[in-house]
C-alpha cells in the first residue's frame, strides 16, 4: 500500500526477496506515480480514495471490500498516508511500514529536519510492525546511514532510501517469507530464527574508517583508497608506520602484496623471509638467521623477485639490509629494524620501509609473537553486489596429519621439508606447486588453469631462475590432488623424491601407483589449500 511513488515496494517487487510476489498494489491516490509503476510490472492495482466526510474506518472498510478478492499473507506499507485503525489492523495479516528514521529517537513525518536539528551523525531506517500507535510498532530491522557534512533534508531523504530502506526492507520481506519471525506483542519484540550472531550472522554490519587516499589503484586510471579496521589486533600492513617518510607513498598493488608478504612470514616460528611478486612467493624460506632466510628465498627466483615485496618475521639487521637492496624492491615489512639497518635500507629513496610492531634489539620472536599470532579468523573478497565471507586458512599439518600411501616412506628431513611446502603453498595462487628442499623454496609454480602446467613452471624455474640449488632430491607440494598421473611424471624429471597432497581424486590409485613406479614417497593431508583470490 502506498501514497505515491512506491519506490521501496517496486524495489521488492524487482527482487522478490524470499520469493515473495506482491498479489497487489492499493493506493489513496488515483494520481499516484505507483499505479503506472506496478503496471508495468503486471501487478494488480487497486485504487480507494478517501471522501471528506469520510471516517477512517468507513474508508478501511472499503479498503478491506477491495483486498478481499487477492490471497497475500503480508501488508507492505510504503508512505501510505493514512494512520491505520484496528479495523483495517485487525482483519488483515502482519502489517510492516518503513520509516525513514532510527526509532524510537526519530518519529513522526519531519524525521530529516529533525535529524539535521539534532545534529546527530548516523541515521537510518526502521522496519516495524504496525500497531494502533503511531511509529511504536515492534522493531523488526533497521539499517544505519551516515549523515555527512553539508547534507540537506533531500540529501539524506535519498540516501536513506537507496542505502537504507532499499537494504532493510527486503531484508524484512524476506525474513517473513522464510516464515522466520516471531512476534511477541505483549513484550513488544520481535524474534528471527537463526539470527544468533556467531561468525557468520545473519546480518553483518562492518564500519571501516578511511585512513588514507592512494595514488592509484591497481592501474593508473583506477582510484583508490586504503580502510581501517580499527578492532584488528593481529600485526597487519593498515596499521605499520612508513618509516622513510621522504619516499612515495603505498599504493593499492603494494598493500595488496605486502599483506601477502607478511602473512606468509607469520607461518613460522623460526627466522623466515618471504619475497613476494604480485601476491604469489617468488620465494620462501626459514633459516637459522633472518639474513640466512632473505638469501635463501631470494636465491629461489632473483629474476621475479626484481621489484617484489620483501617480509621478515625478525628485526631486520644490517646484513639483511645490505643484501635487500642489491637488487630493486618496492617495500620490506618487518617488525623492527636496527639503526644500522635503517641506514643501509634508506639509501634507497623510494624503498618503502614498513615497520608492523615488536621491538628493535630482540633475535627471537617472542616479542612479536602476541602480534603475529591470528586475530582475524575470517577472511572477504568484495564482488560485484556483496562479498564472499569464509574463515581464514589457518590448517597446519603435523606430522601425525600426514598418511603415508606410498611404499616408499619418506624421511624424517622430507617430512620437516613438506610441512614446510605445505604452510608455504597456502599462500600460492592455484592451481599451485611448490618445491622444496629443507625449508626453502626451490621452484614455485603459481596460478595456472593445468595442475600439470604448474609442476613444469616450478621444473623450469628451479632448473632456469634458482641460484646455487636446484629440485634434485626436492619434495614437492601440491594445494589440491593430482587428477592424473603425467604431474607425477612431470615431478620426477624435475628430481622430485617426495610428494604432499590432499589426495582425494577418483585417480589417486593410479596416481600412487605411478609414484610407487618411480620409487617416490607420498603422503596425503586429507585437506586442500586453494587460494583462488
Amino acid at each position: 500500500m502506498a501514497s505515491n511513488k512506491g519506490r521501496n515496494l517496486m524495489n521488492i517487487a524487482d527482487r522478490t526477496p524470499g520469493g515473495a510476489e506482491l498479489s497487489v498494489v492499493l493506493t489513496n491516490d488515483a494520481d499516484a506515480p505507483v499505479l503506472e509503476k506496478a503496471k508495468e510490472r503486471g501487478i494488480p492495482t487497486e485504487v480507494v480514495e478517501h471522501e471528506a466526510s469520510e471516517s477512517r474506518e468507513t474508508h478501511e472498510q472499503r479498503v478491506l471490500d477491495a483486498l478481499a478478492d487477492y490471497e497475500f499473507d503480508l501488508v507492505a506499507l510504503d508512505g501510505y498516508m493514512r494512520i491505520l485503525t484496528d479495523t483495517f489492523l485487525d482483519a488483515m495479516p502482519t502489517t510492516l511500514n518503513v520509516h525513514p528514521a532510527l526509532l524510537p529517537a526519530f518519529k513522526g513525518m519531519n524525521v530529516h529536519e529533525d535529524v539535521l536539528d539534532a545534529g546527530v551523525r548516523m541515521t537510518g531506517c526502521t522496519v516495524h510492525v504496525v500497531d494502533e500507535t503511531v511509529d511504536d510498532g515492534p522493531i523488526v530491522t533497521q539499517e544505519p546511514v551516515p549523515v555527512r557534512e553539508g547534507d540537506g533534508v533531500d540529501d539524506l531523504k535519498e540516501r536513506v532510501l537507496y542505502e537504507g530502506e532499499f537494504t532493510a526492507y527486503p531484508r524484512a520481506i524476506q525474513w517473513f517469507a522464510e516464515d522466520r519471525v516471531e512476534i511477541d506483542w505483549e513484550a513488544g519484540t520481535v524474534v528471527v530464527e537463526g539470527d544468533d550472531g556467531g561468525a557468520y550472522p545473519e546480518r553483518r554490519i562492518a564500519s571501516d574508517d578511511r585512513v588514507r587516499e592512494l595514488r592509484y589503484g591497481e592501474n593508473p586510471h583506477q582510484d583508490a583508497a586504503l580502510y581501517a579496521d580499527r578492532t584488528c589486533e593481529e600485526a597487519n600492513v593498515v596499521d605499520a608506520p612508513q618509516l622513510n617518510e621522504g619516499a612515495k607513498g603505498m599504493g593499492y598493488n603494494n598493500y595488496n602484496d605486502t599483506d601477502a608478504a607478511l602473512n606468509l612470514v607469520k607461518e613460522f616460528e623460526d627466522p623466515a623471509c618471504a619475497v613476494i611478486k604480485h601476491t604469489n612467493p617468488a620465494g620462501c624460506a626459514v633459516a637459522d638467521s633472518i639474513s640466512e632466510a632473505y638469501a635463501d628465498a631470494l636465491a629461489t627466483d632473483p629474476k621475479s623477485a626484481f621489484g617484489g615485496i620483501v617480509a621478515l618475521n625478525r628485526e631486520c639487521d644490517a646484513a639483511t639490509a645490505e643484501q635487500i637492496i642489491e637488487s630493486f624492491k618496492e617495500v620490506v615489512v618487518a617488525p623492527g629494524y636496527t639503526d644500522e639497518a635503517l641506514e643501509v635500507l634508506f639509501e634507497k629513496d623510494n624503498l618503502r620501509v614498513l615497520h608492523v610492531g615488536g621491538r628493535t634489539g630482540e633475535s627471537d620472536r617472542s616479542d612479536v609473537s602476541n602480534q603475529y599470532d591470528p586475530t582475524e579468523t575470517l577472511t572477504e573478497k568484495p564482488i560485484v553486489g556483496g562479498r564472499l565471507v569464509q574463515d581464514r586458512d589457518l590448517q597446519a599439518v603435523t606430522e601425525d596429519d600426514l598418511e603415508v600411501v606410498t611404499e616408499r616412506e619418506p624421511t624424517d628431513d622430507q617430512i620437516e621439508s613438506m610441512r614446510f611446502a605445505w604452510q608455504t603453498i597456502k599462500h600460492v595462487k592455484s592451481n599451485a606447486i611448490v618445491f622444496a628442499k629443507g625449508t626453502e623454496t626451490v621452484g614455485v609454480g603459481a596460478g595456472q588453469v593445468s595442475r600439470v602446467d604448474a609442476v613444469e613452471i616450478a621444473k623450469m624455474k628451479a632448473e632456469s631462475d634458482a641460484e646455487g640449488k636446484d629440485a634434485d632430491g626436492a619434495v614437492m607440494a601440491s594445494d589440491a590432488f593430482f587428477p592424473f598421473p603425467d604431474g607425477i611424471d612431470a615431478a620426477d624429471e624435475a628430481g622430485i623424491e617426495a610428494v604432499i597432497q590432499p589426495g582425494g581424486s577418483v585417480n589417486d590409485d593410479a596416481v600412487v601407483e605411478r609414484a610407487d613406479e618411480l620409487d617416490i614417497a607420498m603422503v596425503f593431508t586429507g585437506s586442500r589449500a586453494f587460494r583462488h583470490d
